[in-house]
């Protein structure tokens, strides 16, 4: 009898199997060279701490991912000098590099000469560093997400990336890491180690409700199939200490980790993206209005983390 019930299990649940081992997934992480203080930064010995111990964290499950850099973010005194090894880290991991633009500003608050200069002055010390190892630096990702508020300017913003050589990485799981990394700084500064385990608690969790607004609503624009997705995440200590739990979520619900170029060689990012309004939102709600079809939000993070961000006085600074 329990054969018998096992067989029936197997039938029932191979096809369920078999779709969930279909899910894939890309890992970026934005804002190299650190989610950090500038003192913290311009400390070569916390810099390339910070940096070793996020890659070593990284380096055994082989996310394949994709590092975003803003050359212009942490130490300006001795950029020259603490960049380029730091980055060396993440090469000799087997991560790959795009650029995130020199000081992450919103291309919908400049003009576009203004913030392709911004993109050419992020690739000053990457593009030499990816050339010395036979490497190109092909990736973009938007600060903020934010591609253009009118369409004038984003056509003309993506003409200056694609003569620059830029393959923009969009983003399908957008979420709200860096309002926990916020607050996770912030515990880890005040030595509240309780607090730490409350706030990387809560961001496992919310990362699993993430993930059930966005597997089948990604599904809707392909007739049931989930497409290749790309996580958007940042560098920071939060995701140090709690993305390998992100990781294990994923494998528990049938991901595979691959490369970005394979990942963009599913038919959805075809799909054209005319959206203009002034926010930065997933691909999958651009390619949804762009179907005609009403966006339907993703999940905020619980309400006693949305208080207490707002209590530490930031904007929305860390995407």
């Amino acid at each position: 009898m329990a054969r018998i019930l096992l067989a029936v299990l197997a039938l029932l649940l191979g096809p369920l199997a078999a779709v969930a081992q279909q899910r894939t997934v890309t890992v970026t992480f934005d804002d190299l060279p650190y989610q950090a203080s500038d003192g913290e930064l311009c400390d070569p010995e916390v810099a390339m701490t910070l940096t070793r111990d996020f890659v070593a964290m990284l380096r055994p499950l082989n996310t394949r991912g994709v590092a975003f850099v803003n050359e212009g973010k942490g130490c300006e005194a001795r950029r020259a000098d603490l960049l380029p090894p730091i980055l060396a880290v993440w090469l000799d991991a087997g991560l790959e590099l795009g650029n995130h633009t020199f000081s992450h500003p919103s291309l919908n608050a400049f003009p576009v000469t203004v913030w392709l200069a911004e993109v050419d002055q992020g690739a000053e010390i990457t593009r030499p560093l990816l050339a010395a190892r036979g490497q190109t630096l092909r990736w973009f990702r938007h600060p903020y997400l934010h591609t253009g508020e009118t369409m004038e300017k984003k056509r003309a913003a993506a003409e200056g990336l694609a003569l620059r050589g830029y393959t923009v990485a969009p983003v399908t799981l957008n979420n709200d890491d860096w309002m926990f990394a916020a607050l996770y700084r912030s515990a880890e500064a005040d030595g509240d180690t309780a607090l730490k385990t409350r706030i990387g608690e809560a961001y496992v969790d919310y990362m699993a409700q993430v993930l059930d607004h966005w597997e089948p609503y990604s599904a809707e624009l392909t007739g049931g199939r989930e497409p290749a997705q790309i996580l958007l995440l940042h560098a920071n200590t939060l995701n140090r200490d709690w993305y390998p739990r992100i990781h294990a979520l994923f494998l528990s619900r049938g991901y595979r980790f691959i490369p970005l170029e394979e990942t963009l060689r599913d038919p959805v990012y075809a799909l054209s993206d005319a959206y203009i309004r002034n926010n930065g939102v997933s691909w999958l709600h651009r390619w949804t209005a762009g179907q005609g079809r009403p966006i339907r939000w993703e999940p905020e993070p619980p309400q006693w983390i949305r208080q207490a961000y707002a209590a530490l006085g930031q904007g929305n600074l860390s995407r």
